[in-house]
């Protein structure tokens, strides 16, 4: 009886250790996943007043937390039943992430000409609605990039046991997860952090120093990762039409990836903006 207690415990120490390893793999493979996330959602996190920033986070945490508990079993099952509806399911997405990061530099460009005393009004007041509209378009934009890490991550263990493939996705987008919002809190709390510091230190020394300066690079970090984010939205589009069709094996030879993907980002971006504007004023004229 004992003997078998032991054999199932070395049986399960095994397999943990499998897992270790092939989630090590996976991580590595998704990195560039993960950076771009990070970018995105420090972007859709940031611009809250102080007191609602913890809240919003947490918002955003539990909802990417729900799409992993989604996206999991259902690639799992996709992937056993009918492997390609995945990549249908990740180039439909790469069509929002590409539409997203065009409709983010038009607003910026053509709509973002605001008063500065009318925006600091709408930064400092407690919005609802505006509030809860971030958090959605975070979770969305977060779901469809769980799609590809999940996914990334479960091609890295193809040819493992049906236990170390569920193991590496949980584990990957766990550290996904918990990696990525942590230091997305850290971003966003930064100035606190310095004020803090000012306040130990009461103004003097290097302490203080290093307080003030936190503060002031806030607005920098976060402008930041506004442009990093969306940049990133048009890469990861980019990169799922590069990787999961065939329609570009015939781009000029020589041309770097990562121009090739932002290139295919942009062209599928405009499009996808201009067809939904389109619709949009189609409906508007019948309402009319």
């Amino acid at each position: 009886m004992a003997s078998g207690i032991f054999a199932v415990l070395d049986d399960i120490a095994a397999l943990m250790d499998d897992v270790s390893v092939a989630a090590k793999v996976a991580t590595q493979k998704t990195a560039g996943v993960l950076g771009d996330d990070l970018a995105v959602n420090a972007e859709k996190a940031s611009g809250f007043v102080a007191s609602r920033e913890i809240p919003v986070l947490i918002a955003i945490t539990k909802g990417s937390f729900v799409n992993k508990l989604i996206i999991i079993p259902i690639v799992l099952f996709l992937n056993f039943i009918f492997p390609a509806a995945i990549k249908i399911v990740l180039i439909i997405g790469g069509f929002y992430l590409a539409y997203e990061g065009i409709e983010k530099i038009v607003h910026y460009l053509f709509h973002s000409k605001k008063d500065k005393k009318e925006v600091k009004t709408e930064k400092q007041e407690d919005n609802p609605v505006t509030e809860k509209q971030k958090i959605k378009s975070a979770i969305i934009t977060d779901f469809i990039l769980s799609i590809e890490i999940v996914i990334i991550a479960l091609s890295t263990v193809l040819d493992k046991s049906i236990y170390i493939q569920i193991g590496t996705v949980a584990v990957v987008s766990l550290v996904a997860t918990v990696g990525v919002y942590g230091i997305v809190a850290l971003i966003v709390r930064m100035d606190d952090a310095g004020h803090g510091l000012i306040r130990i230190s009461k103004n003097k020394g290097f302490l203080a120093a290093i307080g003030r300066s936190l503060v002031k690079l806030l607005p920098y970090i976060i402008r930041l990762m506004g442009v990093v984010g969306t940049i990133a939205l048009i890469l990861v589009a980019g990169g799922i039409f590069v990787h999961q069709t065939h329609i570009f094996e015939n781009f000029p030879k020589g041309f770097p990836v990562i121009a090739k993907e932002a290139l295919i980002g942009l062209v599928v971006g405009i499009i996808c903006f201009l067809v939904i504007e389109a619709i949009k004023k189609a409906f508007v004229r019948k309402s009319v």
